[in-house]
């Protein structure tokens, strides 16, 4: 079993337990770190199809704004591909993302998919990482999608039988952590392709970007 460390004022928050093939149990606290003056919980919000530029965009200004009229507080963003952290009571992050997505349909006429994580389930995510080797020798060749929902066994069985290229998959619960020896830009496993035998939505991130992710919620 792999455990994130968590203090005594975490009994406070519900638990939760996610498995991953390969790794057994992991055994994480829903909201962590707790901040001990309230009950709020740290959160990484991914933004699904957002053009740089194009016609998709989404000014990380505006998302900052957005998420503040919800009522969450300790706002950022990195980069501008989509990535907002932020403080909000807590809840299951499928609630989370409903409120992001109703918020952005009233607003823009372009409707991006929110997929979002507890600081916890992100810690996690580091963790169970089945590539090290790949992350240690480029980190922008190792790519983590992470999914909507969780895909079943045969679905999983599906997009690999459908890689046709160099590239190398793992599915663990809800991220998928994909080798592009050859980079993402010219691959044949796409995004697309990811969502349409998981039959579920995707957001990618490099490695890169995932640490960069993981400093901002430990601060």
């Amino acid at each position: 079993m792999v455990a994130i460390p968590a203090s005594a004022h975490d009994v406070a928050f519900r638990c939760r337990t996610l498995r991953h093939r390969g790794l057994g149990t992991v055994a994480i606290p829903a909201c962590y770190p707790p901040r001990m003056s309230d009950a709020t919980c740290h959160y990484i919000a991914l933004l699904r199809g957002i053009n740089v530029g194009g016609a998709t965009s989404f000014p990380m200004a505006d998302l900052r704004a957005l998420a503040s009229d919800l009522g969450f507080t300790s706002v950022r963003t990195l980069l501008q591909s989509g990535n907002l952290i932020f403080r909000a009571a807590a809840q299951p992050t499928a609630d989370l993302e409903q409120q992001l997505e109703a918020a952005t349909a009233a607003r823009r006429e372009h409707h991006p998919d929110y997929i979002v994580r507890a600081a916890a389930e992100w810690q996690a995510l580091v963790a169970a990482n089945p590539f090290p080797a790949a992350a240690a020798a480029d980190p922008t060749r190792l790519v983590v999608m992470c999914l909507k929902t969780v895909p079943t066994d045969e679905q999983v069985r599906a997009l690999q039988a459908a890689i046709s290229g160099p590239e190398t998959l793992e599915v663990r619960g809800r991220e998928a952590y994909i080798i592009y020896p050859n980079g993402q830009g010219r691959s044949q496993l796409t995004t697309n392709v990811v969502e349409k035998h998981l039959v579920t939505r995707a957001t990618a991130r490099n490695w890169n970007t995932v640490l960069k992710i993981d400093a901002l919620l430990s601060e």
